[in-house]
């Protein structure tokens, strides 16, 4: 059986980082954009590197411009832009696709593992893309920047949170994954 720890992934310098590396660890990877609605989670996301680290969480960012172009930067520019603006700690690696024809083998495997369903048919989030992406309603694809899966020990899919969840809302479930 696949797990996250099968594959590698490109760090924003172009080396390659095997995610076996992180055996033992819990992971929380997510999609990010710094042109964003949800940018500022960066912040929460690593205040939530910091207070877990030492007990095992691991945060992994992956760039994408799939969606309203929010990520236009370069590699090098994204890094600057984390490290500066939010002070992220956590790895940022290199900008990748998560959906359509050029899906990231990670993002394939984690959409697989936990499809997600949006969470509820309310809010401004649902309608903005009931009315710009209605075909993704449904669907495995990734919403939006700033969607998180959390990842166990093991390298199995815990969970799916969907854009609109801020890292603080899930806090229990990574203090139940931590706890494995």
């Amino acid at each position: 059986m696949t797990s996250v720890h099968d594959f590698s992934v490109k760090t924003a310098e172009g080396a390659e980082l095997d995610l076996g590396k992180f055996a033992g660890q819990v992971l929380l990877i997510v999609n990010v954009a710094s042109q964003c609605g949800f940018t500022p989670q960066y912040e929460a996301l690593e205040k939530i590197q910091r207070d877990y680290a030492e007990r095992g969480l691991q945060v992994l960012g992956f760039p994408c411009n799939q969606f309203g172009g929010q990520e236009p930067g370069s590699d090098v520019e994204i890094q600057q832009f984390c490290s500066t603006t939010y002070g992220v700690s956590f790895p940022v690696l290199a900008k990748i696709d998560v959906n359509g024809p050029e899906t990231a083998p990670l993002y394939r495997h984690l959409r697989a593992e936990q499809p997600g369903t949006f969470g509820p048919e309310v809010g401004a989030m649902y309608e903005f893309l009931k009315a710009s992406r209605p075909e993704t309603i449904g669907t495995d694809e990734i919403k939006w920047n700033f969607t998180k899966f959390l990842v166990g020990r093991d390298g199995e899919v815990i969970s799916r949170f969907e854009s609109a969840e801020a890292p603080d809302d899930f806090r229990a479930d990574i203090e139940k994954a931590l706890a494995h």
